[in-house]
């Protein structure tokens, strides 16, 4: 990744969401003005086989699948926002390089599908951004949403139904092939378990295992810095040793008295400059001590 970036970042695009999120408010539009228009958008593979090309790149546009225009609007919300905090925590270009991978990954996903099953299915990104969730989980485990606006939960139980749901999604899509009632029986919990959803999750899932898996080793420290590392929190572990030695002993007491901050809080302690020595008196025996000399220099003060 680092070599890439250094080659490729500079065609890295700065808040690639906003412009997808603009894309999909696109995609709304067309399908309220036409959805057989929004058909043609859509990623099947049968249909670009006919040359319609143009498909590999529109299905991007292809909007979250709801009839309720304030659950799109929300839906659209969210993806600006993982995929904005997602880029800050990354960078531009990782972030860049994990929606392209996505899409790239979908592609694949058809061609396998009409390949393998010689049926063609029509795709979206809808399971790409559902896995963007995936990747703030990661990174934002401890971030609370409001559930229902009303109960606040934190985004690694979330995370938790999230891959419930792909793992149900991608068995019963498959299922489905040999035994289609399992589809239309997950249809009813609202879990689209068809072949095409299957391959779409399945191919989002694999997306973020090895971005993630590219991304760690990336950045993973080499050998001579993980020795410094080691040090230094072996350096860290003494000096908390240290000072929890030190917790409870005084750090002031009268040279002549004895009393500290501890027994008299009270007092007020200094050190004398006529002493030679760090010799250390309460408010009480600072003026009133003798000076401490050295040896050769002979005498004391009052």
């Amino acid at each position: 990744m680092k070599k890439l970036e250094s080659r490729f970042g500079k065609y890295a695009i700065p808040g690639l969401m906003r412009y997808v999120t603009v894309l999909y408010a696109a995609g709304v539009i067309f399908s309220m003005a036409s959805p057989e228009f929004l058909s043609l958008l859509s990623l099947d593979f049968g249909a670009v086989l006919h040359g319609q090309i143009w498909r590999l790149v529109t299905f991007i546009v292809y909007p979250p699948p709801s009839s309720n225009l304030f659950m799109v609007l929300l839906a659209l919300y969210m993806y600006y926002m993982m995929g904005t905090n997602l880029e800050r925590r990354w960078g531009t270009f990782a972030f860049n390089l994990y929606f392209l991978m996505g899409v790239l990954f979908h592609i694949l996903g058809a061609i396998l599908t009409w390949l393998i099953f010689d049926q063609s299915f029509t795709l979206g990104t809808y399971y790409l951004n559902m896995s963007l969730f995936f990747a703030f989980v990661t990174e934002f485990s401890e971030v609370q949403f409001l559930l229902f606006f009303i109960i606040p939960i934190k985004a690694k139980w979330l995370g938790i139904i999230d891959g419930i749901y792909f793992a149900v999604t991608i068995i019963g899509g498959f299922i489905s092939i040999w035994n289609p009632m399992i589809s239309y029986r997950l249809m009813g919990l609202g879990i689209m378990a068809f072949p095409q959803n299957s391959v779409a999750a399945l191919v989002s899932m694999l997306n973020y295992i090895l971005f993630y898996y590219v991304y760690r080793q990336s950045f993973r420290p080499s050998r001579d810095q993980r020795k410094v590392q080691k040090k230094f929190k072996a350096q860290v572990i003494e000096v908390k040793k240290e000072q929890e030695a030190r917790r409870g002993r005084p750090r002031h007491c009268c040279a002549i008295c004895g009393r500290t901050e501890i027994d008299s809080p009270e007092l007020e302690f200094r050190y004398c400059s006529k002493c030679e020595g760090e010799y250390e008196y309460c408010e009480e025996h600072l003026y009133t001590h003798q000076h401490v000399k050295n040896k050769t220099g002979g005498t004391t003060e009052r």
